[in-house]
């Protein structure tokens, strides 16, 4: 049955609101995905699809999608406030996602909202060590087995993450090949790591039913995503092998 949704997440941020803003519209890559930039105006054409419906640089940017694409979703509507803070050296931003669920509202919505807050501890991430550094981005999902209702414990015993190694924590990882990190996000259901090059992200949405994903951000010189993606992928593939 379809029923409205709305996910509300207000924080403060060391960036700029003209930072926040550049992150939101063009630097998507750097700690969601790639997108294409909505076009600089209300009523302007918005990233997959969706129509711009407010557009104040660097204070409102909002775009509505009635057609997303999706058996599980009619409606989709991303809105972002920012405001400055401390003389504009810091920003306060206001994030609503809203919308239509037309299927498994609870799963849908508990999923739409943990990933929320991965999405925008990667944003302030991005934004105070980062931005705006070009991004060369990867992403893939694990195999069938990675659905699997322990398949998340599996990734991080594989990355070397002992069951009590809590956030902050600088880590030597297993990954494609050995390397640190620090450990910036953990619980049971995501998993982020940072370099001094990339922020890899871990997605358990076999939570969800669906496979394992990550992410890889990577914003050193000359980064190679295609080669990323297929190290990654050979290595999450062995963890189900």
């Amino acid at each position: 049955m379809s029923k409205e949704f709305e996910i509300v997440r207000e924080f403060e941020v060391d960036a700029t609101p003209e930072e926040v803003w550049e992150a939101i519209t063009t630097g998507t890559g750097g700690y969601l995905w790639p997108m294409e930039p909505p076009e600089p105006k209300e009523g302007g054409k918005g990233p997959f699809g969706s129509t711009v419906t407010a557009w104040d640089p660097p204070h409102r940017y909002t775009n509505r999608s009635e057609d997303v694409g999706f058996p599980t979703q009619s409606l989709n509507q991303l809105d972002h406030t920012i405001e400055p803070r401390e003389g504009g050296r810091r920003a306060w931003v206001r994030y609503v996602h809203s919308g239509i669920f037309t299927d498994d509202w609870d799963n849908q919505y508990d999923g739409a909202s943990k990933h929320t807050d991965f999405y925008l501890h990667t944003l302030r991430e991005y934004l105070t060590r980062f931005a705006p550094r070009p991004v060369a981005f990867a992403t893939l999902n694990g195999p069938a087995a990675s659905t699997a209702p322990d398949a998340f414990v599996l990734v991080q015993r594989a990355l070397g993450l002992g069951d009590d190694t809590a956030e902050g924590a600088r880590v030597a990882v297993r990954g494609p090949g050995a390397f640190e990190a620090v450990l910036d996000y953990r619980n049971p259901y995501f998993v982020g790591l940072r370099t001094d090059d990339a922020l890899v992200r871990f997605f358990g949405r076999n939570h969800w039913g669906a496979p394992v994903g990550i992410s890889v951000h990577d914003f050193a010189p000359g980064a190679d995503a295609k080669a990323n993606e297929a190290a990654w992928q050979e290595w999450l593939n062995g963890v189900f092998a």
